[in-house]
């Protein structure tokens, strides 16, 4: 019951109305819930966030954690360093259930192929939030030696597999943000008032992958 009438009220949460803004502050606002600066072509930046929102976000992104991380990201190492890319995947209950979309794991998986293979000096970040965080971990458990070593950072936010290991990724590498209260965390099933709240800790996301890729 805890999970399906939360459901309800993260769809509210994420379906406020936006301001039209320019594009040249919308992600330093922290305004989008889609990016897809890998797959539409934009040149390569120093460090390339790919990032898979939660269970039933709307966009690409979600409006969650992903975008204040971004933001703050932005700020801290500056806009023009940075580019972003959402898993496109279905992002619903079942897939949560499941541990994680397969085809939005696997789609995660290809992105940090592309990323390596189109912009090989770049600095990759893997981030997800509550479902996304499956899928970080999916991810990166089929990378191999050398895209393990492409990434950078991890940031997972309401981590489902809290406690477990990110594939061969260092640990020290490895930031996982899960607020007290939070049931996901606790590999329960309820979605509950902490797991709405990471946004709030965008900064702390971003001061942690700056230092790990040299900003």
């Amino acid at each position: 019951m805890y999970f399906h009438a939360s459901i309800l009220g993260l769809l509210l949460a994420t379906s406020s109305s936006a301001i039209p803004i320019t594009e040249a502050n919308r992600r330093q606002l922290g305004s989008s819930i889609n990016e897809s600066d890998l797959t539409s072509g934009v040149a390569c930046k120093a460090v390339t966030v790919i990032f898979a929102r939660g269970t039933t976000e709307m966009g690409n992104v979600g409006s969650v954690a992903g975008p204040p991380f971004f933001a703050a990201l932005a700020t801290d190492i500056g806009a023009g360093n940075l580019a972003v890319q959402g898993v496109n995947y279905a992002a619903d209950i079942p897939g949560f259930l499941e541990g994680g979309d397969p085809t939005g794991s696997s789609s995660m998986a290809a992105l940090v192929s592309q990323a390596q293979t189109q912009c090989p000096s770049t600095k990759i970040v893997l981030s997800g939030y509550s479902q996304g965080g499956q899928l970080v971990h999916n991810t990166a458990k089929t990378l191999t030696s050398a895209q393990t070593a492409a990434v950078a950072a991890v940031v997972i936010f309401g981590d489902p597999d809290n406690g477990e290991a990110v594939g061969s990724i260092p640990s020290s590498n490895v930031l996982i943000i899960c607020h007290a209260g939070d049931d996901i965390c606790a590999h329960g099933d309820s979605i509950l008032a902490p797991h709405l709240t990471y946004g709030q800790d965008a900064s702390t996301a971003a001061s942690f992958v700056a230092k790990l890729v040299g900003s």
